[in-house]
Order: C-alpha cells, then structure tokens, then sequence
C-alpha cells in the first residue's frame, strides 16, 4: 500500500508497486490497466501523482499508453547479449526469425565502407537491406555490407537464413568479436512504416563491425532496433 507519511515520493511508490505487480505476473503483456481514476480512488491519491508514476513507467517502457484505449503492459523485451546473429537470438528464445528484403545488390564501397571493412574503396560489396521480424513483428530495419571478395556466393534465396551460419558452416570462417555503438533516435516517417511504430518513436541506432579469426573485418552493420522490444545487455568485469 502506500504509506504517506514516508519520505518517498508517493508517485515513486506507486511506481514500485505496479512494477513488482508486473514483475510477479500479476499483469501480463497486453494486459489492460487501472484508469488514473481508479488508481486515484483506490490508494486516495491525486489522479496527477498516478499519472506521473504512469508516465515515467512508459519512459521506462514498462507501460504503453494507447490513445482512446488506455494503457497496457508492453510486450517484453528481448535481451541482446554476446555476439550472435539476430536469427540466432530469435531462435533462442523459441521465436521464428524471418526477414523482408527490401533491397539487395552489390555496390562500390564508399570511403566510410572501405575504411571499416579495410579493403580499397570502390572494391566489390554486397549492400543488404531487410527488415528483422521474429513472429512476424518487426523488430529492427538492418543494413549489412560485406565484402564480395572476402564471402562470394550470396544470394537472395541465402538472405532467408542466417548469413553467420552460412559463413561458419558453408565457408569454415569464424567469427570472433565485433564492435560496436549503441545511440538513442527516433524514426522517420519510412522507417515508422516499416518498423510499425509511430513516427518519432524511440529506437536503438547500432553500428557493428564483426571480425573474423584472423582479425579480418567480416562485415559492417548499421540498425535500427525498437526499444519498445528490445534492450541490450552489457557485462563489465573489472
């Protein structure tokens, strides 16, 4: 219950609560909350002091506030951790990963591209550009590029499996380690559309450059994750 006399703020209170309701599974993703005046009345609180530990509970992601219907649970997010295919995580998770080819060819690489993949600019590469579904809900819109030379033989038909598998199994190369950065932004208009959200929402800007064994770049990697879906994890040792 909330206790008023205590020094914590009663919004940050009712915060905690409807988190733990959430992470005991007394709500479930897609699950319907309390209006801000059934909150109000139950706990005999302002609707204002409801409606700021809702708002931060959506910043957080943990709530969807749906125009005209109010709010939900939001689906749960998949965690991303170690360097693995995104088919690969899908998978791991009993999901089925597929993906929509928006656009494949091979281009000459441009400066950015050559400096990434060290090879020569204008050498040979595939561009390849898809969306990542996984149940048939749009996760992220991926751009790779990797070198025609290094990894010959890829095909529209092979872009329906996991490129990494393909490369490990079919070409015996290992991939090692990667680099990478994660930036906060927002989508555009096209992007909304592919990814199925509104325009502006929130997404995961990621670059990757994947190595191979013998510290040979494989490929570069430019994506925009949902971050209503999907949240990176990160384990730092000292």
């Amino acid at each position: 219950m909330i206790d008023k006399t205590s020094p914590i703020p009663i919004y940050y209170q009712l915060e905690q609560q409807i988190k733990t309701m959430i992470e005991n599974k007394e709500w479930m993703p897609g699950d319907l909350l309390p209006s801000e005046r059934e909150f109000s009345e139950k706990y005999q609180i302002s609707r204002m002091t409801v409606r700021q530990a809702i708002n931060n509970l959506v910043q957080m992601g943990l709530l969807d506030r749906k125009q005209g219907r109010g709010t939900f649970v939001s689906d749960l997010k998949i965690e991303k951790r170690g360097l693995t295919s995104f088919s690969e995580d899908m998978l791991e998770r009993g999901m089925t990963p597929s993906s929509e080819l928006l656009d494949f060819k091979v281009i000459p690489a441009t400066a950015a591209i050559a400096q990434d993949l060290r090879i020569k600019e204008a050498d040979p590469v595939y561009e390849i550009k898809r969306i990542r579904l996984a149940d048939g809900v749009p996760m992220a819109l991926e751009t790779n590029y990797i070198s025609a030379d290094l990894v010959p033989g890829i095909t529209e038909d092979l872009l329906n499996q996991s490129i990494y598998q393909f490369i490990q199994e079919k070409l015996n190369l290992s991939i090692t380690h990667a680099s990478q950065s994660i930036e906060a932004s927002v989508v555009d208009s096209m992007e909304a559309e592919y990814l199925q959200i509104p325009k502006g929402a929130p997404t995961l800007f990621i670059q990757r450059i994947a190595m191979l064994e013998n510290n040979v770049p494989l490929e570069t990697v430019k994506s925009l994750y949902r971050a209503d879906r999907y949240k990176f994890m990160i384990d730092l040792k000292r």
